[in-house]
């Protein structure tokens, strides 16, 4: 089966507050924002995330406040910028950036709604 497009989406109890945290830190733009979905892409439009309300009635009751199993990660240019950014923006840091065996220098920190964000730079 051919792919054609892929988007993954996250759930979050504060809509605003995980369109925030992505826009301000990934600079990703606003393409579509409404009272229960937020869309997001990235300047070039070559990535893209949404933002589900995780009450809504989109998501389906069998997995309605169990989402599990996923983290993002964002490859960037330079960790160290956004873990400075992070700290001025209050975002919750869960391991500050460094290296890793596989020779990358990584952060992780918590999204609004719960996502954990690898943010990983090559070395």
């Amino acid at each position: 089966m051919k792919i054609n497009r892929l988007l993954t989406n996250v759930c979050s109890q504060n809509l605003e507050a995980s369109k925030q945290f992505y826009t301000s830190l990934f600079s990703f733009n606003v393409d579509y924002d409404s009272d229960w979905f937020v869309h997001l892409i990235s300047e070039g439009r070559e990535l893209e995330l949404g933002i589900i309300a995780q009450d809504h009635a989109v998501v389906p009751d069998q997995v309605k406040g169990k989402i599990l199993g996923v983290y993002l990660t964002f490859v960037v240019e330079n960790v160290d910028s956004c873990f400075e950014l992070s700290q001025k923006l209050g975002y919750e840091i869960i391991q500050q950036p460094e290296m890793t065996p596989y020779g990358q220098k990584r952060m992780l920190l918590v999204a609004p709604e719960g996502t954990v964000c690898d943010v990983s730079s090559p070395s």
